[in-house]
């Protein structure tokens, strides 16, 4: 995993002081509780499908990974960790989905653009930031004029959940820094996979 470190040591120093700006409000849905199935239109390798959470499930554990926008600095690092550790989720029989409100008209380029996502996993359209409300995934920015949390709708933020194959949260992690995503979603994954083994 040291390889991710190094890549996640290469965020901009733009986006760490947008990160820094920017505190999250870690409501987000809790360990133990159901995850609520979606249907959403989907890219892979830029070719598009319809993406069923239920279905993906049946195959084993599913990462699902709110982010901002496609092709903005902080989300570019996410997706390039994601798919350089694809194959490290892939042997815990894992999958991984991205799920975003914002740019969804790029996403066909962004799902197959080697710097990107790679083709190796899908990147899902959340029209109205619709899904991330029922995660719970809001982007939550601080106000700088009155210091208090704000939501900005229509938007989802930088959070990840790891859902064991009944759907149930295992992890939850949220952080509008990206550079950890991947480590947080893989070590949950392993320690799942470890306490199922058949």
């Amino acid at each position: 995993m040291t390889r991710f470190k190094h890549l996640a040591a290469a965020v901009s120093v733009a986006a760490v002081a947008a990160a820094a700006l920017a505190n999250p409000a870690f409501a987000m849905l809790k360990v133990g509780a159901k995850a609520p199935d979606f249907t959403a239109p989907a890219y892979l390798a830029g070719k598009p499908f319809s993406y069923t959470l239920s279905k993906a499930l049946k195959k084993g554990p599913v990462v699902v990974y709110f982010f901002p926008a496609a092709h903005t600095s902080g989300c570019n690092l996410e997706a390039h960790l994601f798919s350089e550790a694809i194959d490290d989720f892939k042997k815990q029989g894992a999958s991984v989905i991205g799920v975003t409100a914002g740019n969804t008209d790029q996403l066909a380029d962004f799902s197959k653009e080697t710097e990107h996502c790679g083709g190796k996993f899908p990147v899902a359209a959340d029209a109205g930031a619709a899904i991330a409300k029922t995660f719970d995934a809001p982007l939550v920015v601080k106000d700088k004029a009155t210091g208090q949390d704000k939501t900005i709708d229509g938007k989802s933020g930088r959070t990840s959940y790891v859902l064991a194959p009944d759907g149930s949260i295992i992890h939850a992690y949220d952080n509008l820094d990206a550079s950890d995503h991947v480590n947080q979603t893989l070590a949950a994954v392993t320690t799942w996979k470890a306490g199922h083994k058949k």
